[in-house]
């Protein structure tokens, strides 16, 4: 949890020309371009930076929730408790592989926009000589 809010805010300070990411398409280390991903990396940002405020949301509003007795009651009458620990199990794997997909792209795009800047510098550079 801690790397993904780590990715998103040094991608939020690096990243000051969003648009600089329009027209640019995500690619995997050492591969070719994906010709088939139809969404550039603006278009991640600004879904990235949505997704942010709906994950610490969300994990507020976790820990602010308590069960009241009737739904503990009603639980535990039904035998739900049974498979509550397998379920926890795999909700909070599928959280974490989604929680560290977030971060992979969060900072493959912190990674381009940086990619981009130095290309922009180098042709500055090579045409001031």
């Amino acid at each position: 949890m801690e790397q993904y809010f780590s990715a998103t805010q040094k991608m939020e300070q690096e990243v000051m020309f969003p648009s600089l990411l329009r027209g640019v398409f995500p690619q995997q280390e050492g591969a070719a371009p994906d010709a088939e991903s139809h969404t550039d990396l603006y278009e991640r940002y600004q879904l990235l930076k949505a997704i942010k405020p709906m994950v610490e949301k969300g994990l507020a509003s976790v820990s602010d929730q308590s069960p009241t007795g009737a739904d503990t009651d009603t639980a535990l009458d039904e035998g739900a408790d049974s498979n509550l620990e397998e379920r926890l199990s795999h909700h909070v794997n599928g959280l974490q592989q989604v929680l560290t997909d977030l971060t992979k792209n969060t900072k493959a795009l912190t990674r381009r926009y940086s990619q981009i800047l130095e290309e922009i510098n180098l042709s500055e550079d090579q045409s001031s000589s």
